[in-house]
């Protein structure tokens, strides 16, 4: 079960595995814990108990994280973008489901499950966050995005049917940027059976594990930092402060990069939404899939791409990425290259 008192650990670990991107989590955290208060907790259910005819319907936020800050989803709406795409399918939803670990996204899921009255699937899309709509493993195991629902926050409510997964990125992003960057949207309808191949299972009850154990280090004072890697299998990579940010809203992302200069030298962030490579004075540390996160060295919250600021003093740590990332097929759809970046991933631990 996930209770609105459950919902502030649940977003702090979403916004970790975020890797700066998948939107606000204060914005989030406030419509679930609103949405759960209302309608009481939603039932958390593993994949691993789906029945194969489950029908299983991911919900999410698509935009740029700038905007999101500025401009909060119509409440009433999210909920519309699954009623939207059941009907239209003729099916009755079973379930509904994360697209991927981040901030917003791993909360707008549970306004929509609180007010559908559906349980939610303890898992997601990418075990992480991406900036692209077919950067998800049902990707890899032929899952079609399309057909696929998209709802603004006037109203509009549109349907969109693709000849392939990146299709649907191309179109939904200019629907996106036509809907002042940012729409609620539906898609990967999946079977129980498909669920249980294509999902990150766990996601959820990481997100939550994560977040609360964060505050109890921090409660203790202790190194909430050092925590965080830790509850990830990963690593600290740089401590600093920000030197240097730029940032631009284009395209329907949020792209930029940004300095932390500390004992150990330079590291610069590129991002796109996330965090996609990390480079110690102009040398690869860690690249996508790997996570790349970024926190307050202080408090251990995570930090955004579009939250960065001079002068902030972060901890960067990176942590693996689902071993499905790493196969040919995954580092074709989210590796350093497809991102225009000419270097071979590296990962959290070194090897290539």
């Amino acid at each position: 079960m996930i209770a609105a008192e459950d919902v502030e650990a649940l977003a702090r670990g979403a916004a970790v595995l975020g890797t700066g991107g998948g939107g606000d989590p204060y914005v989030g955290r406030l419509l679930a814990e609103q949405a759960l208060r209302e309608h009481g907790p939603i039932h958390l259910v593993p994949p691993s108990k789906l029945d194969d005819d489950a029908r299983v319907f991911p919900i999410a936020m698509m935009g740029a994280p700038t905007v999101m800050v500025e401009k909060t989803p119509s409440v009433h709406l999210i909920g519309a973008a699954v009623t939207a795409l059941a009907d239209h399918l003729g099916v009755t939803p079973t379930h509904l489901a994360c697209i991927e670990a981040g901030g917003i996204n791993s909360t707008i899921p549970l306004v929509a499950a609180a007010q559908l009255d559906l349980p939610l699937v303890d898992g997601d899309g990418m075990g992480r966050a991406f900036p692209e709509l077919q950067m998800v493993l049902p990707t890899l195991v032929g899952v079609s995005c399309s057909p696929m629902s998209i709802a603004d926050e006037k109203g509009n409510v549109g349907m969109l049917h693709t000849i392939d997964n990146h299709w649907s990125e191309a179109l939904a992003r200019s629907v996106t940027i036509t809907m002042g960057c940012s729409a609620i949207i539906s898609n990967y309808m999946l079977t129980g059976a498909q669920a249980r191949d294509s999902l990150v299972a766990g996601t959820l009850s990481l997100c939550r594990r994560l977040g609360e154990r964060i505050a109890a280090v921090r409660a203790e004072h202790g190194d909430p930092v050092a925590a965080a890697a830790d509850e990830l299998g990963g690593r600290l990579l740089h401590v600093g402060k920000v030197t240097d940010v730029a940032r631009r809203t284009t395209t329907g992302f949020a792209r930029g990069d940004a300095m932390v200069t500390g004992p150990d030298g330079v590291l610069e962030l590129r991002f796109q939404n996330e965090h996609l490579v990390a480079l110690r004075d102009g040398e690869p540390l860690v690249t996508t899939p790997d996570l790349i996160i970024v926190l307050d060295t202080e408090s251990g919250e995570p930090v955004t791409t579009e939250a960065l600021r001079f002068g902030h003093r972060v901890s960067v740590i990176g942590a693996p990425a689902d071993e499905r990332w790493h196969s040919p097929e995954g580092l074709e759809l989210v590796g350093p290259r497809y991102f225009g970046y000419s270097i071979d991933p590296v990962r959290v631990w070194g090897t290539r």
